[in-house]
């Protein structure tokens, strides 16, 4: 759980880069600290290795602490690694992601920012600029100038440029901490050095700098401190002839670099390069199948992992996956180039991308089964090599079906853990592209088409199913052809028409069934059919096929598509005159949504509890709730799809509340909710519902009939549609996968 004043993933303590003790630096972190509370754009340079990020995470961690001796309140704070990010078209995707931040919308990512940021105190640090110094500067200038309680920590080797900018070189340490660093970073190698002559000559060469200390500490498991300072005099003398234009502290680590790439054996130079293709972290797996072959065993790379461990080249953190592995940019780059100049650099990013692909259809099969929130959390571990992976699909040539393949197969990550945007983003590029691959489009139509359904862009949805439609017919594929069904069907649902969406949706379910095709989409197919259903009146068949979709995902351990399908039987229940059942299924519907970072089925419990609450007798928390829900569907689009079927409940819950309070006690109730992000909005649902029972009010009344269902909620009054007599669309075959791609 993130503290109160977090946005960032790592706000309950410091990221990896951490791990270390932080030597020296203490007058460095206080300057850094008065600087920030002076101006508003605050730049830390030096060389690479110097030690920017560090100090940056230290000063970060101070300023979201606050100083209430002085008054000083505490704030947000949010880092973003930009190193990974090679494309600048996908910073701002990357700033949302670091700052945990959901948008459902067809906003671009600049405006969620904007958006979620405003009237917040935050300290946004972006560490490592550098190569995207335009597009971050851009960026930079914009948000400050619009969001006045925005403070920005930037590092890089250089200065963005912006008019206010407060530039705060950061130098190499002195020679008693640069002393200090060294001989505790042999001490973590078990190595015990004093601080004599020779230890402080090497510290002197190495100018101090952080990461050429503890590149040189490393070796001290295999050199002693006079042996390690001669090999550093004959690095130095072979490397005097180049770089003369370069400054003196960047030749000092281009040769500390370069100095521990030469006492590399052949094996760890040839890793080194290799593990250049990554982006971000990488598992130990990963690394045999990208790394392995032509000099290089995949049962020699722990190995020879192990050793470049404990040269400190690679650096190893811990993930809620399992143990995980970087390098830093500095050092990774120094790689990428020896790997470019062995020529060698295409065929392992190509491997990389096969690694990566496989890694995605795996996730793609898993998501339906009780590995499902594994799934989720290593998706999200991986995404910066997904990037990646993606990025070399869409520019190399005759790769292009390979790019839609993985675009479409990542469509749980895009709609069941909240990155639609980032994931509209890359199946509209890829399918800009040509492909002989027929499925591979076909699949990133139809996702595509899913996508800006939950956007609510109807017009490319529809644009997108069709063409998935009359290819898929053309091309006899009869599984497109069942989910481009689906999702028109699905877009009917949220766009008010019922008689359609159920027959497109019936339709779909059958050819799922022929087909054999079971997963989670076909779920949510059945559960879809089964809000159709409820609006029209016939809660009973709405609750046999929510049953049965509750008992297949039960069966396989499936947590997102269960979710929803509580949801229908919640509203049920509501129906029928059991608040307390209801309150006990959205609790489980919210928190796994939650779970997923699924804002829709987030929001769309949040809103039902609010009409629950105000039946139980809290008025007051049911408008709070209600503003909580408010804040959070800008970004998802239009409040409950703008439907009028969706709609009613919210409307009755406002009328009852607003009845019980009066029109300016609600208004300020709902204000109050508005004022929770989304963590605390779904903390307070969730806490709200462990309190003791409150005695319920007298049912409301409205467009709901409890009960018997006699009126739909929407539909003519006296009218219930008839029972739906066909079987769940649940197969004997029980497939798992979408197989469209």
């Amino acid at each position: 759980m993130r503290g109160p004043h977090s946005c960032a993933p790592w706000a309950d303590g410091d990221p990896p880069l951490e791990l270390t003790a932080f030597v020296g630096r203490s007058a460095e972190l206080a300057e850094l600290t008065a600087a920030l509370g002076q101006a508003r754009l605050v730049t830390v340079t030096g060389v690479g290795g110097v030690g920017k990020s560090r100090l940056a995470v230290r000063v970060a961690a101070r300023w979201a602490s606050g100083d209430p001796a002085r008054g000083v309140p505490a704030a947000d704070r949010g880092r973003v690694e930009l190193a990974p990010v090679r494309d600048p078209q996908f910073l701002e995707y990357a700033v949302v992601e670091a700052l945990g931040l959901t948008d459902h919308t067809t906003r671009m990512p600049r405006e969620t920012l904007l958006g979620h940021l405003a009237g917040r105190r935050v300290l946004l640090v972006l560490d490592g600029f550098e190569h995207l110094v335009t597009a971050c500067a851009d960026l930079v200038a914009e948000l400050l100038r619009k969001l006045p309680e925005l403070r920005v920590l930037a590092t890089g080797r250089r200065p963005l440029g912006l008019a206010g900018e407060r530039l705060f070189p950061l130098a190499p340490l002195g020679e008693d901490d640069a002393v200090e660093l060294f001989v505790d970073r042999a001490r973590a190698q078990g190595v015990a050095v004093a601080d004599g002559a020779e230890v402080r000559e090497v510290c002197r060469r190495l100018e101090g700098i952080p990461l050429a200390l503890e590149l040189a500490a490393g070796r001290l498991r295999a050199l002693s401190p006079a042996q390690l300072l001669q090999r550093l005099d004959d690095r130095f003398r072979l490397l005097t002839g180049g770089g003369r234009d370069a400054l003196p502290r960047h030749q000092t680590l281009r040769t500390a670099i370069g100095w521990s790439h030469e006492l590399c054996t052949p094996a760890e130079r040839l890793l080194w390069a290799r593990l250049s293709v990554f982006a971000g972290t990488f598992d130990l797996e990963a690394a045999e199948y990208v790394c392995s072959g032509d000099g290089l065993s995949a049962e020699d790379v722990l190995d020879v992992l192990s050793e470049l461990l404990a040269q400190s080249v690679v650096s190893r953190e811990e993930a809620p996956t399992g143990p995980r592995y970087r390098m830093l940019e500095t050092v990774r780059a120094y790689g990428a180039h020896w790997l470019e100049a062995t020529g060698d650099a295409v065929r392992l990013r190509r491997r990389h991308r096969d690694w990566y692909l496989g890694l995605a259809t795996w996730c793609e099969l898993e998501w339906f089964s009780p590995r499902q929130r594994e799934v989720a959390a290593r998706v999200d571990t991986e995404l910066p090599n997904l990037r990646t992976a993606l990025e070399f699909c869409l520019t190399e040539p005759d790769e292009a079906h390979l790019g839609q393949y993985l675009a479409g197969s990542l469509w749980f990550c895009w709609v069941g853990c909240g990155r639609l945007s980032e994931g509209r983003r890359w199946l509209e590029r890829s399918l800009e592209l040509d492909s002989a691959y027929e499925q591979s489009r076909l699949k990133a139509l139809w996702v595509l088409g899913y996508v800006a359904i939950l956007q609510g862009d109807t017009v490319p949805a529809l644009r997108a199913l069709r063409a998935c439609r009359v290819q898929a017919e053309r091309s006899a594929d009869p599984t497109a052809v069942a989910y481009a069904e689906h999702r028109t069907g699905c877009l009917a649902l949220v766009t008010d028409d019922m008689a359609r969406a159920e027959t497109l949706l019936r339709s779909a379910l059958d050819r799922y069934r022929e087909i054999g095709e079971l997963n989670s989409n076909v779920l949510m197919g059945q559960v879809e059919l089964a809000m159709a259903r409820a609006f029209q009146g016939d809660l009973p068949d709405a609750v046999r096929l929510c049953e049965d979709v509750r008992r297949v995902c039960e069966d396989h351990g499936e947590r997102w598509a269960r979710s929803y399908a509580l949801y229908v039987l919640a509203y049920a229940a509501w129906l029928g005159g059991d608040p307390a059942g209801a309150r006990v299924l959205l609790a489980d519907c919210l928190d796994n949504a939650h779970a997923f970072r699924d804002l829709l089925g987030s929001v769309l419990s949040i809103e039902l509890l609010a009409l629950v609450t105000v039946t139980q007798g809290d008025p007051v928390e049911a408008a709070v709730l209600q503003g909580a829900a408010g804040r959070l569907w800008p970004s998802i689009g239009l409040p409950l799809f703008g439907s009028a079927y969706y709609n009613a409940p919210h409307e009755q819950c406002a009328a009852a509340a607003r009845q019980a309070l009066g029109d300016a006690r609600y208004a300020q109730c709902v204000r109050e909710g508005a004022e929770l992000d989304r963590e605390a909005a779904v903390a307070r649902a969730l806490r709200h519902g462990e309190v003791a029972a409150l005695s319920a009010l007298p049912a409301p009344r409205g467009p709901v009939a409890r009960g018997g269902g006699e009126t739909g909620t929407q539909g003519e009054p006296g009218k219930r549609a008839e029972a739906g007599k066909r079987e769940p669309a649940a197969s004997p075959t029980r497939k798992g996968g979408e197989t469209a791609g």
